[in-house]
């Protein structure tokens, strides 16, 4: 059971959410929190009896915490809201055995387009070096864990090769790529959130398309459409051709566990 690369990942999330509230001062309500946490549990629990599989819990918890990362309101239904998108998403948006989106990005990218007061905190980290190396290290140990390390490496490689090229292109300082790298909300999407195995392509040469798209995707919104949040927005639009590639590119479903998968785990 300890083998689960879902147990490294819950000890991260939720390590780096505390480090945050606590040491970094995270502008989140307590009650969100709860709420937020509460609402996945519950409505992991009432699709699992709806389409009788069993619970998952993990999936609820790990949803959650990104929830509790990256979104933020001043009203309490708002979490609340996206915490039964994410979580029923799992059930209802599928194909082939796999979510369609990752739980947390689909949820957030419709709570920014239906809620006025609905927003990601990206500048909430900082650019502590010290806090990056954390990421890096705990992300990176998830991701190995979870056998999708391609998915993450191709994407900063090439995100980090878009920005550095633009900077060369304009005659900027490298400290200004540099600035734009040094983000903890980046390295959270990095490692933490496309690295997902249940809704990356199944084939390696389909997961290195996929990091490009994405971070062509992202670099456009950001640059050409000058639009916030372009890592979520372009995730978000790149999973939609995630089923195309799976037909093009075959490759094994990833199993969380190989001798008893879950039909809807996470």
């Amino acid at each position: 059971m300890w083998r689960d690369p879902r147990h490294y990942q819950l000890g991260a999330l939720y390590s780096l959410f505390l480090y945050g509230a606590f040491a970094l001062g995270f502008d989140v309500k307590p009650l969100h929190v709860v709420l937020t946490i509460a609402t996945a549990v519950t409505t992991q629990v009432l699709f699992s009896w709806i389409f009788r599989v069993p619970v998952e819990l993990r999936s609820a918890l790990i949803t959650s915490c990104s929830l509790c990362l990256l979104l933020r309101s001043s009203v309490w239904w708002v979490p609340v809201f996206a915490a039964f998108v994410a979580m029923g998403s799992k059930f209802v948006l599928r194909w082939n055995g796999k979510h369609i989106f990752n739980p947390a990005n689909g949820a957030i990218i419709l709570c920014l387009l239906v809620f006025d007061n609905a927003w990601v905190s990206p500048g909430q980290w900082g650019n502590t070096a010290f806090f990056g190396f954390l990421f890096a290290c705990l992300g990176g140990l998830v991701v190995m864990r979870a056998k999708r390390a391609d998915v993450s490496l191709a994407f900063l490689f090439f995100y980090s090769a878009m920005i550095f090229a633009r900077s060369l292109y304009l005659g900027e300082p490298m400290t200004i790529p540099i600035h734009r790298l040094e983000s903890g909300a980046l390295l959270l999407f990095t490692f933490f959130m496309i690295s997902d195995p249940k809704t990356t392509p199944n084939s390696r040469v389909a997961r290195i398309l996929y990091a490009f798209l994405v971070a062509a995707g992202a670099y456009y919104v950001t640059f050409k459409m000058f639009r916030t949040n372009g890592l979520l927005w372009s995730l978000v639009i790149v999973s939609l051709l995630v089923p195309f590639m799976d037909l093009l590119f075959r490759g094994e479903i990833y199993q969380w566990r190989k001798k008893d998968e879950v039909q809807f785990s996470s």
